[in-house]
């Protein structure tokens, strides 16, 4: 397929400006006026995919001074959802991508094509916002994350529970010392994703299926997996990593950051086996074991750090220490004072103008996600094994390395 022409910002305003042969009304704000930059000075912004998570980031550049000029999907009726006619509208996002008037990106696919659209998002320039999951293997985490470092990009993933006060306080106290040395931490993030065995069907005219799969293997078409949202094809292992991969980017994520985790990852992971081991295990190098309970949880009791002289119980929206008087107390100057956001897209547009890192960095999520792949890995293989956080490869087991990355499907390549 050629890619389309590009167009640059100037070319755009000077071929927009000169199709205008008459007298005009102009809005104060679109001269800078009422407090708000130019148009030249806004952070533009492409879409790419416009399912349901795509809604919870529309309106980030109102008050902001970030508009958005381009979508994507492969389903017609989501480009469609989009009225404003000043917006540009794909089912290729190559062709997106491809157009210099765009600044950053935001991605809402399925995990299975985000690797290929953060990597060639960084490689086109464009500063990045990805949902969570960010990848469907280890491989892919890490190459997302070499790849927006090598090109300067800013990147913030979707892990909203960094931008929470009450996950922020949680950490602190943790890091802090208010319940001693940390021996457990329980989080509720579910199971792992399963092979897909569901029945063919028509495919719809509006959609793009060999689009829509992309560098997954081939199937037939069937609705739940397109049009059943992340809860369906989130729990199909072509597609991603269930409930673990789902919940645990940001369970876990959360649990690293309290844990001072950031830039390392577990040592071991150990699957149920009804015996000695009840629940999904990790072991880390401090000797902390983070264990899921099963259970799918982002409120109470979601996260659960028990240490020698206390225990903290944090949720969205939801914190509970004991003993009681520790959550009364605020961070105190020689605690330990973790990354304040001013809130998760504001960061992230912040981060953009300033150049310095947001505080949900890829290097980050990539270290939480490597955390749930060896989950499901553990399951998968049905027992334990052995990771070096430091040189991020598996120890002793060729079995489990050939899971680092899994083929895709031609032409997509990473």
């Amino acid at each position: 397929m050629s890619r389309p022409k590009r167009i640059t910002r100037r070319g755009f305003v000077q071929r927009a400006t000169a199709a205008l042969a008459g007298p005009m009304i102009v809005r104060a704000s679109a001269l800078g006026r009422q407090g708000r930059k130019p148009p030249s000075d806004r952070i533009t912004l492409g879409y790419i995919g416009m399912g349901g998570r795509a809604g919870a980031h529309l309106g980030l550049g109102r008050g902001r001074d970030a508009q958005m000029v381009a979508v994507c999907d492969v389903m017609k009726s989501r480009r469609d959802r989009v009225q404003d006619n000043g917006v540009a509208k794909y089912g290729d996002f190559r062709e997106l991508l491809a157009r210099d008037d765009i600044d950053a990106v935001v991605i809402t696919t399925p995990d299975h094509w985000k690797p290929i659209h953060v990597v060639e998002a960084a490689k086109a320039g464009k500063d990045i916002f990805c949902e969570k999951p960010i990848s469907r293997t280890i491989h892919e985490a890490k190459v997302m994350r070499d790849t927006v470092r090598r090109c300067g990009r800013i990147f913030q993933t979707g892990t909203q529970q960094r931008s929470s006060g009450e996950f922020r306080f949680a950490g602190e106290m943790v890091l802090s010392g208010r319940i001693g040395r940390i021996k457990t931490v329980k989080v509720s993030i579910g199971g792992p994703s399963r092979d897909c065995y569901l029945p063919p069907e028509p495919v719809p005219a509006e959609l793009d299926w060999n689009m829509w799969l992309g560098p997954a293997p081939w199937r037939p078409f069937n609705r739940r997996i397109a049009y059943g949202g992340c809860g369906a094809w989130s729990q199909y292992r072509d597609y991603a990593g269930g409930w673990i991969n789902e919940w645990g980017a940001h369970s876990i994520d959360s649990a690293h950051w309290a844990l001072g985790m950031d830039d390392s990852g577990p040592v071991e992971v150990l699957p149920p086996d009804r015996k000695d081991v009840k629940h999904l295990t990790w072991r880390y190098p401090n000797g902390v074991v983070l264990y899921n309970d099963g259970r799918m949880s982002l409120g109470r009791d979601a996260i659960v750090f028990e240490g020698t002289e206390g225990r903290i119980s944090v949720g969205r929206g939801y914190l509970q220490t004991w003993p009681a008087s520790l959550k009364t107390r605020p961070t105190g100057p020689q605690e330990v004072h973790l990354y304040r956001s001013p809130g998760h897209h504001a960061d992230w547009l912040r981060s953009i103008r300033t150049r310095a890192r947001s505080g949900s960095d890829i290097a980050y999520t990539c270290r939480s996600m490597v955390a749930c792949h060896l989950g499901n890995l553990a399951h998968w293989l049905g027992r334990p094994i052995k990771w070096d956080p430091v040189r991020e490869q598996f120890v002793g087991d060729d079995v489990a390395a050939r899971w680092i990355d899994r083929p895709r499907r031609q032409p997509w390549t990473l």
